[in-house]
């Protein structure tokens, strides 16, 4: 059970300041929380396998195959500002 001590303890570490109503409201309401995933521990789960995901997760590969790149010149077509043979955009971080 949560304690009014335990959430002035954990408004302190939080830096929060509450009124004396919150502190009783948030003491009435996290106690609730607690109790109601106390009764998740009465659940039967002993044949529920373990998992990371709610839907089964497979990666999907392909083969890595070279294959020849553009020349330079045709790419560098494109740019809209180039410095030599390098695409010049604007600066993002300063």
């Amino acid at each position: 059970m949560i304690t009014r001590k335990d959430v002035e303890y954990v408004a302190k570490l939080a830096r929060i300041g509450f009124s004396e109503s919150e502190i009783e409201q948030f003491t009435k309401e996290l106690s609730a929380i607690l109790e109601y995933i106390g009764k998740l521990n009465e659940l039967d789960v002993s044949k529920v396998e373990p998992t990371s995901h709610v839907l089964p997760i497979k990666n999907v590969y392909r083969e890595d195959v070279l294959k020849k790149s553009l020349p330079v010149s045709d790419v560098m077509k494109i740019a809209v500002v180039k410095d030599k043979n390098q695409f010049k955009v604007p600066k993002v971080i300063e």
